[in-house]
Formats: structure tokens, sequence, C-alpha cells
């Protein structure tokens, strides 16, 4: 049996300026739990962190904002069993890690309305309305913090 691996992930942490400094667009996926998050998905295969991450925002949001650099925080979880259970693989859960990048106040954000139905704009204060994981809100606090410091 082969060892178990962490699928590899980007995710990205777009912000626009605003009239109080700075917003980060988060999305909705169609699901119960866990619905909105920083635009994210799988790495393909030779694709760096920058550009994957870059693709999967494009696929996203319909947006192609600058990407200033890769944040030192990640983010690794396993798979439920349940989960696991259906994969035909020895993948056991996803590591994450996020790119910093920036977009002007006036971009048209576009869902597809299937994989993401809804985005949302927010400042610091109020990605806790969105966010309920603690770790998680935790963790995109932090990043947003780092990211207005690169701004």
């Amino acid at each position: 049996m082969p060892e178990d691996i962490y699928r590899c992930c980007a995710s990205i942490a777009v912000f626009r300026p605003c009239d109080t400094g700075f917003e980060l667009l988060l999305v909705h996926k169609p699901r119960k739990r866990d619905a909105w998050q920083l635009p994210q998905g799988g790495c393909e295969h030779g694709e760096s962190i920058e550009e994957a991450a870059a693709r999967e925002v494009k696929e996203e949001a319909g947006i192609e904002p600058k990407v200033l650099k890769i944040s030192d925080h990640v983010y690794q979880y396993d798979f439920p069993k349940s989960y696991r259970r259906f994969r035909p693989d020895n993948v056991c859960g996803q590591r994450v890690e996020y790119v910093f990048a920036s977009i002007e106040s006036d971009a048209k954000v576009q869902v597809d309305g299937e994989e993401i139905d809804e985005y949302v704009w927010v400042k610091q204060e109020e990605i806790g309305k969105y966010l309920k994981r603690k770790e998680y809100l935790e963790l995109v606090e932090k990043i947003y913090i780092d990211g207005v410091a690169l701004l």
C-alpha cells in the first residue's frame, strides 16, 4: 500500500482598495458547511503555486489580479474517513498554500454559478460573518493582515 500523501492546493487572497483601506474577495461554494472561502483549487502537474492560484481565481471569479508573492501560511488538513472511503487513491488530505494578489477597485467579478455561486468583498472586521471554522477564520484573518501590509 502506498504511503498517504496530501493533495497540493493553491489559494489566493485577492485585495482591492476601498474607501476605508482594502477588501478581500471571498467566494461561496454551493454546499451546506464551510461554503465561504478564498478562491482555491488543486495544483495541476508542473504548475507553480502562483500559477495554480491565478488559474483558480480566473476560473472561479473571472478576474486576473496581479500576483504579489507567496504567503508563509500553510493550511493542512485530513479528509474525513467517510470521504476517504470513496477515494481510489492514497490522498489523505489537502495542503493549501496561499498567494497574495491585488486588483483594481472596479474589477468585475463573474462567478460561474456552478462551482461558485456567490462572491463578496469583505473588510477585515467582516471576515467572521462568513468564515465559521475557527482554524480557517484565524488563518484568513492573519492572511488579511499580512496581505494589507504588502500593499
